[in-house]
């Protein structure tokens, strides 16, 4: 996947890291050049230097190849600004950090998808509180639902019963939805169908709507 990042600062940074070890092109716009040759030099991404709210910096970036847009600049107008560009471009994703609530509305105007970076920082540390046995792999639509793992402890009361046992228990949040079983003494992944049997250690990967995770994750830990 072809991407553009818009911004070079700590998220724009961080965000390039990862997508550069996941073998993803990336190109990064930013205006201080010190900060290009850092990414540069640290990460093998490439960089633009220039504005990313000027059409042509855009342009240069290789907008006609790239399947999506992040913009993580320092102003949501900016943002904004660079986002409806690269939409005139004829990219086809577009997504802005969203840094003011007044501005959301804006953002959906300008048809861009939106992260709210201080809702995931704040989901993060609750997540570390109330449930450090769960992992978040991430969110997705918007924060309202996410990816997890949890690992099934020593004698926990869901050890010996199947994913369709499970889903049958009326304690276990219907919300919720298996979406794999890493078995670590094997090495190996499993599809979870009905009649997989949960054992002592196993990773439970699941999706499941955020507001029901802490009810999923008492369930599967709980020990007899």
């Amino acid at each position: 996947m072809y991407v553009i990042i818009a911004g070079g600062g700590l998220i724009g940074r961080g965000l390039s890291e990862i997508l550069v070890a996941n073998r993803h092109d990336i190109v990064v716009l930013e205006k201080n050049k010190d900060i290009c040759d850092m990414i540069y030099s640290e990460m093998g991404a490439t960089t633009v230097c220039g504005s990313a709210t000027d059409v042509r910096v855009i342009e240069e970036a290789g907008a006609k190849n790239a399947d999506v847009l992040v913009a993580v600049l320092g102003s949501d107008a900016d943002n904004i600004a660079c986002g409806l560009i690269a939409i005139s471009l004829g990219i086809p994703r577009v997504i802005g950090r969203l840094r003011n609530p007044k501005y959301q509305k804006a953002y959906q105007l300008a048809g861009m998808g939106i992260v709210r970076a201080a809702d995931l920082v704040l989901n993060q540390l609750l997540m570390q509180v109330e449930q450090p046995k769960v992992k978040r792999i991430m969110l997705i639509a918007e924060g309202k639902a996410g990816i997890y793992s949890i690992r099934i402890p020593e004698n926990g009361e869901c050890v010996g019963k199947s994913v369709e046992e499970i889903g049958r228990d009326s304690r276990f949040p219907h919300a919720c939805v298996f979406m794999g079983i890493y078995k670590e003494e094997e090495g190996e992944f499993h599809i979870p169908r009905g009649g997989n049997v949960f054992e002592n250690n196993d990773r439970i990967f699941l999706i499941s709507k955020s507001e029901y995770i802490k009810q999923a994750a008492d369930y599967l830990t709980k020990i007899t």
